[in-house]
């Protein structure tokens, strides 16, 4: 091999060596650091709305449990009052069997006994009023499904149908709930509900028609 050869093979080397992988550096890449001003105020927000959505469920357990205690004291007594309301019935039918003119000509003993019975029958409503139980008397209002249980339909033109014009016997609610559905009598044939104002409207615009 020539000494010309030789010379060009180890240039040819040398220039292998100069652009080999582990003599390239790379180039460092710079990344800009996050702002920790920035970082605690978000993180700051987030536990921020944590504790506001913590504070507000616990809030809402509160009324829930107060409302589910105030609904078991109210209507603890529901059974209870329900079998009282049997006794009220009795003492009013007693009191009902005795007509008027039977207390015009009754004893003084009978009037006594009558008088009392009419002071304990007050006193019982007035002790159910008391705890939260009332009367539902709803004669001349409509019929509520939730209040009142239809018993048998009056033919009667001159009120809405669906007017409640008999009641049987009181029904009694406690708090909003019913206790006892009064037993009614309930009108037909009458005009629907709302009826009325549209005929005494359309009267008013034939009225107003012919003038």
């Amino acid at each position: 091999m020539s000494d010309e050869t030789r010379q060009n093979a180890a240039a040819n080397e040398n220039a292998e060596a100069e652009f080999r992988p582990e003599h390239v550096v790379e180039a460092e890449i710079e990344t800009p650091e996050a702002d920790p001003h920035e970082a605690l105020k978000s993180e700051n927000a987030d536990l921020r709305d944590r504790l506001l959505r913590a504070a507000a469920e616990m809030e809402n357990i509160r009324k829930r449990a107060e409302r589910e205690v105030k609904e078991a004291g109210q209507y603890a007594i529901s059974r209870f009052a329900h079998d009282l309301l049997g006794v009220g019935d009795n003492m009013r039918r007693a009191l009902e069997t005795v007509s008027g003119e039977s207390r015009e000509t009754a004893d003084n003993v009978l009037i006594g006994l009558l008088d009392g019975v009419e002071m304990t029958e007050r006193e019982l409503l007035k002790t159910l009023e008391k705890h939260g139980v009332t009367r539902v008397a709803p004669e001349g209002e409509r019929f509520d499904p939730n209040y009142h249980q239809a018993m048998f339909e009056v033919p009667d033109e001159s009120v809405p149908s669906g007017t409640v014009v008999q009641v049987v016997q009181s029904g009694y609610k406690i708090g909003e709930r019913c206790l006892r559905p009064a037993m009614v009598g309930v009108s037909k044939g009458g005009p629907k509900p709302g009826a009325k104002s549209e005929t005494v409207s359309d009267e008013a615009q034939h009225i107003d028609k012919t003038a």
